[in-house]
């Protein structure tokens, strides 16, 4: 019965996801040629997305993949949103990939506690494992109940087959059994290491106060786990959805920082020759590497062995529910204090690519990529200072006709000297007074640059704070090789294999877009538009 209510379920997210990016009308005036025009359209947004998985109800929280061996796939847990959640929430979900870009719903995998007075009334991240000594699937997972003496503890769940899960009710870490908080013991990840053991990490913080920390524990069979020690974060910051892995001869704890009213709230990681050179490279900031922008959030790995592919979460933000139009909204900006967006959102994929120094970026998937297969005619719609290619002067720019709802933009960017600016604008119209893009801003005597979203246009805000860009080398040939996917309202654009920025964007769909010079001069050749 539940095999028949999934696969109806698949059925039913198909037809959505086709109808939400197929559909090439424009509503509105039926006798106006909207396609030859340059105005701002207010799009309707498909509840469904093509690329970045999003469930056709509610939204995708923290994920948790694992390659499965037997399957011969990759499974992606993560914690089931709701607007409204019941009581008890986030109950784990499931999609199934083979390739980071094709996606499966296994839909519920474990649920929650059923009542409001169990560990697991609220469930929290953790990890998956298969464990080939005993033939079954482990799922370590935190227990959040504000009612509980321990309000956060590390439960696992069983499973022979990963259809039919058995909590096990006898079994739990808890932090204050050894010295560690009892509000904050959770997200637990589970690796092995050259020493043949299972090796299990858990972010908290001592009982007695201060910074927090990660705690270790050790186990041969998964089973019974020795408490071996901890090691310090960063300061005084919560590192959340730690993830542990050996890539070539480095190794890696990737985390997220959860300092909400700061700019250090993304997916940063740090490298090591070993895990236990790699567990003294904390307590401070020195050598950490941030990997995509706040709209890419509890990011985690997974590897078949021979692709590494990295899976966090591009949130929904708050719309004003009295607006007339997006600009009202101006969810494109923020929505909460310190224009913090919702917790969750869609899915989001890109592919672990290690540098020859050991150094990790975030690349295209090549299964994503190959799904953009349609080429569109391209046309230039308005100009400014834009001849042969070339756009020289402040503010100038060069308009392209309309985008759907799904996009691979894609591009290279020369600037004539090392400071020249440019940046790509969406959700353009000739009439907008308020617009969005992503701008690639020099930095430390242009050295670096930053990519920093801006709001645009005569009633534009400028630099958006709250959502804080990525910093990273100038090529030294000032050129850019630059990809950009747009799936319904979720951007995301890459740059030479060496940064990754990934943003929630309104109105993207149907409406106009540009590249645009801010001073000096830039050249630009192989634009190209395709389409699902």
């Amino acid at each position: 019965m539940n095999n028949l209510k999934y696969s109806v379920f698949a059925l039913m997210l198909s037809a959505l996801v086709l109808t939400a990016c197929s559909d090439d009308n424009f509503s509105g005036d039926p006798d106006k040629n909207w396609n030859e025009t340059t105005e701002f359209f207010q799009p309707t947004h498909p509840n469904g997305t093509l690329t970045y998985y999003n469930p056709t109800i509610g939204r995708c929280g923290d994920p948790m993949p694992f390659y499965d061996q037997k399957a011969k796939e990759f499974k992606v847990l993560y914690l089931q949103e709701y607007d409204q959640n019941s009581a008890c929430f986030h109950p784990i979900w499931g999609i199934t990939t083979t390739d980071g870009g094709n996606y499966q719903s296994m839909g519920e995998v474990l649920p929650t506690g059923t009542s409001t007075l169990e560990q697991d009334a609220a469930i929290g991240t953790g990890c998956c494992y298969y464990n080939e000594k005993d033939g079954l699937y482990y799922i370590y997972y935190t227990g959040h109940n504000g009612q509980c003496e321990n309000v956060e503890v590390v439960l696992r769940a069983t499973s022979a087959d990963f259809k039919t899960w058995k909590k096990d009710i006898t079994w739990s870490l808890r932090g204050a059994e050894f010295g560690y908080s009892t509000v904050d013991f959770r997200d637990p990840q589970i690796f092995t290491t050259e020493d043949g053991l299972y090796h299990m990490i858990i972010s908290t913080y001592p009982a007695t106060g201060g910074d927090p920390v990660f705690a270790e524990f050790k186990s041969s069979d998964m089973k019974t786990w020795e408490h071996v020690g901890k090691f310090p974060m960063i300061w005084n910051r919560m590192l959340e959805c730690p993830d542990v892995f050996k890539m070539g001869d480095w190794w890696y704890l990737v985390y997220s920082d959860s300092d909400r009213q700061n700019w250090s709230r993304k997916v940063k990681y740090k490298k090591a020759a070993t895990f236990e050179e790699l567990k003294t490279c904390f307590g401070n900031d020195a050598g950490e590497v941030v990997l995509d922008s706040r709209a890419f959030y509890a990011g985690k790995t997974a590897s078949n062995g021979t692709d590494r592919y990295i899976w966090g979460w591009c949130p929904i933000r708050v719309a004003d529910k009295d607006a007339k139009n997006i600009h009202e909204m101006n969810v494109n900006v923020g929505g909460g204090a310190g224009n913090e967006p919702k917790w969750g959102g869609a899915l989001v994929c890109h592919k672990v690519v290690q540098h020859e120094d050991g150094t990790l970026t975030l690349g295209e998937v090549p299964a994503i990529k190959a799904k953009y297969t349609q080429e569109q005619v391209l046309t230039v719609m308005k100009t400014s200072g834009y001849v042969n290619g070339k756009l020289t002067g402040d503010n100038a720019y060069v308009l392209y006709n309309r985008l759907g709802n799904c996009n691979h933009i894609s591009m290279t960017v020369k600037t004539e000297g090392d400071g020249d600016k440019f940046g790509i604008s969406l959700v353009r119209g000739t009439d907008s007074k308020k617009y969005y893009t992503m701008v690639v801003n020099p930095e430390e005597g242009n050295a670096k640059r930053k990519i920093n979203f801006e709001q645009e246009g005569e009633e534009g805000q400028g630099f958006v704070e709250g959502i804080d860009g990525n910093i990273f080398t100038r090529p030294a040939d000032n050129t850019y090789k630059i990809d950009i996917y747009t799936d319904n309202t979720v951007m995301v654009m890459y740059i030479n294999d060496n940064v990754c920025y990934t943003q929630r964007i309104y109105g993207i769909t149907k409406n106009c877009w540009s590249i645009n010079n801010y001073g000096g001069s830039i050249t630009i050749s192989d634009v190209k538009v395709s389409q699902q």
